[in-house]
């Protein structure tokens, strides 16, 4: 009954017009109800898939309302307007998961956790978890590991052989996985740029005296510098960039 202790509220505030229903778990004649946790298949799209006019949505899981995220990205979960019940729009952080209560309380535990008890005043049920579904384990793919985002601390997978900068699907952020690739890159413009300024002064110190002849030695100078400065502020860029933590590969 330890467990039973970690949960005493629901994610989001009790509402006494909250609408219930026991839809899909198993109640026991003393009280107790047996439910399976809220998989990652079972959350909603990402809100970048459902929008309606220029607001990000998602579906509601309980009475299918539609739910504007727009502001809440960074949440775990949102709450529904018209039912007033939690939807998860992100996976629970690591070591927890996403239970549903017959009478639609969203709630949050360890992933351990085999029995819960629900914390709404007119509910009060224990809820006893079934064991989670055993998925297969992902195909092995040269590369591919898991990403911490260093914006918004979700994960997502990136193949490193790709060599590129990665764009984390939730906060659609850039950053590089690890940090040597952004050394590399912004080894590389900083070399093309000093070499840019080097021609730039060879030019200008080897044909000044005709400039003011020839003005084609002008847009010379200015392009070398102009190609210069642009490279090294790509260097600056890849230098001061972010990196994201690779977890380990899949």
């Amino acid at each position: 009954m330890g467990d039973e202790q970690e949960e005493k509220k629901p994610l989001l505030p009790y509402d006494s017009k909250s609408n219930y229903s026991a839809n899909s778990a198993t109640a026991t004649s003393n009280g107790q109800t047996t439910v399976s946790p809220i998989g990652p298949d079972e959350l909603p799209p990402s809100y970048q898939a459902a929008l309606h006019g220029n607001a990000p949505m998602v579906t509601c899981r309980v009475c299918q309302a539609m739910i504007d995220v727009s502001g809440k990205r960074d949440q775990h979960v949102v709450k529904c307007s018209n039912c007033n019940e939690a939807t998860p729009i992100r996976n629970p952080p690591p070591g927890k998961k996403y239970v549903r209560c017959p009478c639609n309380c969203l709630l949050i535990c360890k992933s351990s956790s085999q029995r819960i008890a629900c914390p709404r005043p007119n509910c009060k049920r224990i809820i006893n978890l079934s064991p989670s579904p055993v998925t297969p384990p992902l195909p092995s793919m040269p590369g591919m590991c898991k990403v911490t985002c260093v914006h918004c601390r979700d994960t997502f997978l990136f193949n490193t052989l790709r060599n590129a900068l990665a764009r984390c699907p939730h906060c659609r952020k850039v950053s590089s996985v690890g940090p040597q690739f952004a050394k590399n890159r912004g080894k590389i413009f900083l070399v093309i740029a000093l070499i840019l300024f080097a021609i730039g002064v060879s030019i200008t110190l080897g044909t000044y005296k005709y400039a003011t002849i020839n003005g084609g030695y002008i847009f010379a100078y200015i392009g070398a510098f102009l190609v210069g400065v642009i490279m090294l502020t790509r260097s600056i860029y890849y230098y001061t960039m972010k990196v994201s933590t690779i977890e380990g590969p899949i």
